[in-house]
């Protein structure tokens, strides 16, 4: 299990391979939530008693934001940023390379991005066998899926509800696949449908991919007021 240091009181998991971690043999029905914390999440959870339970409870937390990977730098830990979709891709390619015998879900976004989002991973990966459903279902089409969840058990279900929405979906209803891998990938979906793009790597290299998803949703700058608020919260927090 890797080893974990906090950030804001809330425990995040130190490794260079979360990959090989998460694909090890695991006792009968002891699946794994990952969460993906960034600095929005932390500061959510100082105001959300329940995102930050959920947090505490997640049996792995990683460094998906550059104002979390600073922070760690700032007390002397040395970990390199993993987000949450690099995460999520790696975990389809290898379940995919081991046979279509790992299922793997896709659950959220648009009506038709979830799906494009498999079809590009189905050419990518001949092997892949996913199945979808996009995050406006009605009640009566939840339960279907619900169903669908259970009977089928993904080795892998990739959850794109947004923050906390998503974090909530998996702590609720983990418990339809008690042996899989539940991690919330965000807007991961529109990414590999091709609705919109990632940063340049030179951005992301430089902890700067915030500022591309900004120029991207302009209606995101009141959401983004948050990180100033995380450093500055950074700089006088004491265990």
């Amino acid at each position: 299990m890797p080893k974990t240091f906090p950030v804001l009181g809330l425990p995040v998991h130190l490794s260079h391979n979360y990959t090989n971690w998460l694909l090890e043999p695991r006792p009968k029905d002891q699946g794994v939530h990952v969460v993906t914390i960034n600095a929005e999440m932390a500061m959510l959870a100082k105001k959300d008693p329940l995102v930050a339970q959920i947090i505490q409870e997640a049996d792995l937390v990683i460094p998906d934001g550059a104002g979390v990977v600073i922070y760690l730098k700032m007390r002397g830990q040395q970990q390199q940023r993993c987000p949450g979709i690099e995460l999520a891709q790696s975990l389809i390619e290898a379940l995919a390379n081991n046979g279509q015998s790992n299922l793997i879900a896709f659950y959220g976004g648009k009506p038709g991005v979830t799906e494009a989002a498999a079809t590009q991973w189905r050419v990518k990966l001949p092997k892949v066998n996913i199945i979808t459903a996009h995050g406006y279902l009605s009640s009566e089409e939840q339960e279907t899926w619900k169903n669908t969840l259970k009977a089928q058990q993904p080795r892998l279900i990739l959850v794109g509800l947004g923050v906390p929405r998503q974090e909530v979906w998996i702590r609720e209803n983990r418990n339809l696949c008690p042996q899989a891998i539940w991690v919330g990938v965000g807007g991961s979906f529109d990414i590999w449908s091709g609705t919109k793009s990632r940063a340049p790597g030179w951005l992301r290299n430089n902890n700067l991919e915030w500022l591309y998803r900004l120029y991207q949703e302009p209606w995101r700058w009141r959401r983004m007021l948050v990180l100033p608020q995380f450093f500055i919260t950074s700089l006088f927090y004491r265990r």
